[in-house]
């Protein structure tokens, strides 16, 4: 950079349209609902020799257990930054929400392996009671699913106990279907058939958990941003002759954040092109948290060739230099060019 550095414009305002505190009521009021019935469940489920009342429950462990870890995370993710953590504790939400989507997996898998089993042999099932027990079930978890709504959702891990607890739901009306066939029709396999609803569920949500984690933790781009796309938008802006080292990537669920080193045309207002980039990330994006480096083309750190890009006949490809001393991605360029 240089000695009238246009560098690092910095911006990171937040808005949340959901306090934590209210967050954490919804989440705790779940969380009571949820672990009371969750103990009736698991004993009838054993008297009524219900796996699919079995698995409900162990979806509805799992439910809890996330809102635990959802609990713990946010109030970890309260905390300042401080010493080598300098965005604080901000992805233990996210630590959460995999740990969650692990779980659901492996718990797919041996009740996937049970309800097999009692395909081919199946026990005999108390079905009114297990008729009666599901539709309970159904009320518990549509209360529970009204009140995560109510929470901010925007985090991956209040996302991921809704996700949750919806399956549940749609497990619990599963369950109470079988129940019904097995007490009008005597058709036991009803049940292993309700449970493997339930496994397909949970597989479902603990796949896209997984997924969504993992892209957070390897710093990909946000859902719904194509980093070409933003480099060549921010490319076309005003003054700019070239973006590179253009980094996205979310601090957590909800934060996006963005770095670049942006080259404005000899003479042009860095501050000025600064703003504007700002405000276009933070209006048409939704990154509020952005760093830009901004140097005039032929400025020390910034190439010389570049100079002849943009509108310009393009030098040589002789001539053409490293726009940085070690790349780190596309270029983009003013004028038509290749990522």
């Amino acid at each position: 950079m240089t000695e009238h550095a246009h560098g690092q414009g910095h911006d990171h305002s937040h808005a949340h349209g959901v306090s934590a505190d209210a967050d954490r009521r919804w989440l705790r009021g779940a969380l009571i609902l949820l672990t009371s019935y969750l103990a009736i469940e698991v004993v009838i489920g054993v008297v009524a020799q219900s796996l699919a009342l079995i698995a409900d429950a162990a979806h509805m462990l799992t439910d809890a257990v996330s809102i635990v870890l959802a609990l713990i995370a946010m109030r970890l993710a309260a905390r300042p930054a401080r010493g080598g953590y300098t965005y604080g504790l901000k992805r233990a939400e996210i630590l959460s929400a995999q740990a969650n989507g692990i779980t659901l997996l492996l718990l797919s898998v041996w009740l996937g392996y049970e309800a097999i089993q009692r395909l081919i042999t199946p026990p005999a099932v108390t079905g009114g009671l297990v008729l009666i027990t599901a539709l309970a079930g159904v009320v518990i978890n549509l209360i529970c699913t009204w009140m995560l709504s109510r929470a901010n959702r925007s985090s991956l891990n209040v996302e991921g106990a809704y996700q949750h607890i919806l399956t549940d739901l749609f497990g619990f009306i599963a369950t109470a279907v079988s129940g019904l066939i097995v007490l009008t029709t005597g058709f036991r396999q009803a049940d292993a058939i309700a449970s493997l609803v339930v496994v397909a569920l949970m597989l479902r949500a603990g796949t896209s958990l997984v997924r969504e984690s993992g892209r957070i933790f390897l710093e990909a781009a946000p859902a719904g941003v194509d980093p070409d796309a933003l480099g060549d938008h921010l490319c076309a802006a005003d003054q700019v002759v070239e973006v590179h080292d253009l980094h996205i990537w979310q601090i957590t669920s909800g934060q996006p954040a963005l770095s670049a080193h942006i080259l404005v045309e000899p003479g042009g207002d860095c501050h000025k092109v600064r703003r504007s980039l700002q405000e276009l990330l933070s209006g048409e994006y939704g990154i509020a948290h952005a760093t830009l480096q901004v140097d005039h083309v032929g400025e020390q750190g910034a190439p010389d060739d570049v100079l002849t890009l943009g509108p310009r006949p393009g030098p040589a490809p002789e001539q053409q230099a490293e726009h940085c001393a070690d790349a780190h991605g596309p270029v983009h360029r003013a004028g038509p060019h290749k990522h």
